[in-house]
């Protein structure tokens, strides 16, 4: 049977409804907007009437006469003033307005959601800050958890962002096991994939546990305001160090808190080690320092992947050799250990005689080893010395001869590091994922934050010799000549080369420390003739545009 259309009053009912309610809701609209300021006042007059009627509720019934009385005279006074009742009723609607406007609600307390995850986060330590002989425990199942958590924040999202604990005294907070099963435990009740630090008040029976922001990633290469000896290797937390930088970022001009390394004879910490995964950014923390160490000094790469990082360096001015291969490396290495130690006789012949040190030995001299473990291998399938022992003497005796050793591993060859990298090397970075036990076998201490599973390259700890350990973003300083490098970091790198020289030949010399030209002690101090620095024959490549 075909359905029959229905009536036209029937089928257009629904759409003249739907306009009568939405002329209904604007007329309401502008309605309250006209009468807002009345809706106000008569709020306020609500407000007042309530508070006068509670005051006249709490006033004794011997003292309402007086009042009463009072009041009567006052409004007398007010009707027989000039314009009285007129300012009386100006100043009851301006009473009135101000007590009846809309004021933001104020937050005094967690809402549900997050007394609920205070609540559960005090159960979950129950078991760790409580004893079974405690009369009074400050944690206990079921019981308040306001009385321990003395100050929290929360995010947009609802998670925790700070968090105030007071523990009982008898709790081994001097314990590193103790305390890390504090901070997993706090990690993972707060939400993973960020950064925490616990700040333990040792003295006082508090834990402070913050959520850090993510260090900026768009430093990217330039120079640095710093002075000769002194090198940039990363930015941190703006509380952790006391000196900044002027540096350009993304959003301009500014300056940014900076981890300097200060090198030379007075340095604590002459000599580095950087330690990191496969593409977390220690040869870029390398390349880093040679365009800083350029300014000041002669730098010499031995790079062991073999991979051509370091091709940019290749014939520029203070560049003494980019080394890739085994007999290269041996020989520039071997070059290094007799440059230190005829520094360091020359320099001691003339203080001997009464004058100042060459000039030849005061110019620092920084050695640059990227990935020292495929050489060793190398070196000892072929029956050859491992590189790193002839780091021995530079190492050693590198802070009085002016001569810095920068050395990058990755995690899983780090145990093929020497003994004499490992004891001389006081300045360590750890970069890239890594668990606590990695990074403290590296920086010889824990970080007091919790290591997030996926962070950007160049980021990671660094530790200065026996300071504390601190957060590091090194400035992204990529290849140029990799394709994968956006233009305006390829155009800064670029942009701190040295001049490329027109032709670079020079033949290793190799002079033992003892053949050196003998100095009287009492005759003046003849120019000592500078050893030839160690460079392979190197094809001219021009200039970049």
């Amino acid at each position: 049977m075909a359905r029959r259309p229905l009536p036209r009053i029937l089928s257009s009912g629904s759409a003249q409804i739907a306009r009568s309610r939405e002329i209904a809701r604007t007329a309401a609209d502008s309605a309250t907007d006209v009468l807002h300021p009345l809706i106000t006042v008569s709020r306020g007059l609500r407000k007042l009437a309530a508070t006068a009627r509670a005051k006249w509720a709490a006033t004794p019934k011997d003292r309402r006469g007086p009042t009463l009385f009072l009041v009567a005279a006052c409004v007398m006074v007010v009707v027989l003033a000039p314009y009285g009742p007129l300012l009386a009723l100006v100043a009851v609607m301006g009473a009135a307005a101000w007590q009846g406007r809309e004021r933001p609600v104020v937050k005094t307390g967690p809402d549900d959601a997050e007394a609920a995850r205070l609540s559960g986060l005090y159960e979950a330590l129950v078991p760790y800050f409580s004893v079974a002989d405690d009369p009074t425990p400050l944690f206990a199942h079921g019981g308040d958890w306001s009385g321990a958590f003395a100050e929290y924040a929360f995010d947009g999202d609802g998670r925790l962002t700070r968090l105030r604990i007071a523990y009982p005294p008898y709790f081994t907070d001097g314990e590193p096991a103790a305390r890390a099963r504090i901070e997993q435990l706090l990690h993972a009740k707060s939400g993973r994939g960020r950064e925490y630090r616990f700040d333990w008040d040792e003295e006082g029976n508090r834990l402070v546990m913050s959520v850090l922001p993510a260090l900026p990633t768009t430093i990217a290469a330039q120079h640095f305001v710093t002075m000769p000896g002194e090198t940039v290797l990363g930015f941190t937390d703006a509380d952790a160090v006391r000196r900044t930088v002027p540096v350009v970022g993304a959003d301009g001009t500014e300056d940014a808190p900076a981890v300097v390394w200060r090198t030379g004879p007075r340095s604590a910490e002459p000599h580095l080690l950087a330690v990191g995964h496969p593409g977390s950014g220690t040869t870029s923390l390398l390349r880093s320092i040679a365009l800083q160490a350029l300014a000041h000094g002669d730098v010499l790469v031995v790079e062991g992947g073999g991979t051509g990082e370091y091709a940019c360096l290749t014939g520029r001015d203070g560049v003494l050799a980019v080394e890739c291969g085994l007999s290269g490396a041996l020989t520039s290495l071997e070059w290094a250990a007799h440059e230190t130690e005829r520094r360091l006789i020359s320099a001691n012949r003339a203080r001997q005689a009464g004058h100042a040190a060459p000039e030849d030995t005061r110019r620092p001299l920084w050695i640059l080893l990227d990935r020292p473990s495929v050489l060793g291998h190398l070196a000892a399938a072929d029956g050859r010395p491992d590189p790193q022992d002839l780091l021995q003497v530079p190492l050693r005796h590198g802070r009085a001869a002016q001569v810095t050793v920068v050395v990058a591993e990755h995690f899983d060859s780090a145990d093929t590091l020497s003994e004499a990298v490992r004891t001389h090397t006081r300045a360590r970075i750890a970069l890239g994922p890594a668990s606590p036990e990695q990074i403290a076998a590296v920086l010889g201490a824990e970080p007091h934050t919790t290591p997030t599973p996926e962070v950007p390259a160049g980021r990671g700890y660094a530790r200065l010799g026996t300071g504390p350990v601190l957060r590091l973003q090194v400035p992204a300083t990529p290849d140029p000549y990799d394709e994968a490098t956006s233009e305006a970091h390829r155009r800064a790198v670029l942009d701190l080369l040295p001049e490329r020289l027109t032709a670079a030949v020079s033949v290793i010399k190799t002079v033992p420390a003892a053949t050196a030209s003998p100095v009287s002690p009492t005759s003046p101090v003849s120019p000592v003739e500078p050893d030839p620095g160690p460079a392979t024959l190197q094809t001219p490549v021009p200039a970049e545009g």
